[in-house]
């Protein structure tokens, strides 16, 4: 699976050691309700159809980007859902990252889904009662996302000893 080519340089520089990305996530359903989901081909497990972003690049523009490479299908982003912080992620190759992760809720445009790049093993339009097994950090976002809430969502710690 191709890394952006920033990222590769940085990591010739850093090696495998954890770095702090910025990413995005769609949670994109279409006029039945179902929600696109991709196969990821680096760890073979379902997840939210996303990416990082490149420098300089607005998230939302990020958003219809990575669903349009990954899957064919072209989004309008309609609402930041959530603004969160992963749990650390290794990669397969030792890479080790967190990322900033910016959710957005997507509105199906056109397209037909299908694996459109080497990123995927497969894509799929899911019902949400039948959706295939996502880690609890997915499944937290995708719950913010299609909350009847509107704003975005995002944790807070409180102050700081040294604050109060």
């Amino acid at each position: 699976m191709a890394i952006p080519s920033f990222l590769a340089e940085l990591r010739s520089y850093v090696g495998t050691r954890p770095l702090w990305l910025s990413g995005v996530a769609a949670v994109v359903l279409d006029d039945q309700g179902r929600l696109l989901l991709g196969r990821r081909a680096d760890n073979g497990r379902w997840a939210l159809i996303g990416g990082i972003l490149d420098p300089g690049e607005e998230p939302a523009d990020c958003a219809v980007r990575e669903c349009f490479e990954e899957t064919g299908v072209r989004v309008e982003p309609e609402e930041l859902t959530s603004v969160t912080v992963s749990p650390m992620t290794e990669y397969p190759n030792g890479d080790q990252a967190r990322y900033l992760d910016l959710t957005f809720r997507c509105r199906l445009l056109s397209g037909q889904a299908r694996v459109n790049d080497d990123e995927s093993l497969e894509v799929g339009w899911f019902a949400l009662e039948q959706l295939p097994d996502l880690d609890d950090y997915t499944r937290d976002r995708l719950a913010l996302a299609l909350s009847t809430e509107r704003g975005t969502a995002f944790n807070f710690s409180g102050f700081p000893a040294d604050l109060v």
